[in-house]
């Protein structure tokens, strides 16, 4: 059974690919090559929705999707939904990185926490539900942290060369080898939760 995966970012793409595939058996997971939504959503979960509505509606597919960011405590939850463009509208993520550096310049290590935020969502079309409608749905996954005061490592993407997770490795999760990150994210944490509703809503068993 296909089911689409709602990016164009490669780098998602893979880590979704690494996170889902072992736990999909059966479902082939396609790259999706559509039109990409005006995320116009004020919430994690409302623009993760409108993704995978996208691309249900396009490829007429069941699909997920997932919207992140990284909601800093000191700045109310900012930059979250707007993290992807938080220097501008080119989606820079050095300049983002720096941007964010600059503004926390002053903060003191002990005010300097955060999460990394995930929702995670699933559109899947009447022709795939057991039932006679669609379904949605959308959950959400936290990786708490805190905020470095430079840029270190190399892997990763986004705001991962700033960020050190909270579980007593005092790497930044740029440091982090792909297994290492994958089995902690936010990412994964909110897909984990997804994943029974999917099944459940694919008329698949629990695996």
């Amino acid at each position: 059974m296909p089911v689409v995966l709602a990016s164009h970012n490669a780098h998602k793409l893979e880590e979704l690919r690494r996170i889902l595939g072992p736990r999909l058996e059966g479902i082939e997971l396609r790259a999706y090559d559509g039109p990409e939504p005006a995320e116009v959503g004020v919430t994690f979960e409302a623009n993760a929705l409108i993704k995978a509505r996208a691309a249900a509606e396009h490829t007429g597919l069941p699909a997920i999707a997932d919207d992140s960011g990284i909601c800093v405590d000191v700045l109310g939850g900012a930059p979250g939904i707007f993290s992807a463009r938080w220097s501008g509208p080119a989606k820079d993520a050095r300049a983002n990185v720096d941007l964010l550096l600059w503004q926390l310049t002053d903060v003191p290590d002990a005010h300097r926490t955060a999460a990394f935020t995930a929702a995670a969502a699933m559109v899947v079309p009447s022709a795939f539900a057991p039932g006679d409608a669609d379904v949605a749905d959308a959950v959400r996954g936290e990786w708490r942290g805190r905020l470095l005061r430079a840029v270190r490592g190399e892997g990763g993407f986004g705001y991962d060369p700033i960020f050190a997770p909270d579980d007593g490795d005092d790497r930044s999760a740029a440091e982090l080898s792909a297994d290492e990150k994958d089995a902690r994210s936010h990412r994964r944490r909110a897909f984990e939760a997804l994943l029974p509703r999917l099944r459940a809503s694919l008329g698949l068993r629990e695996g």
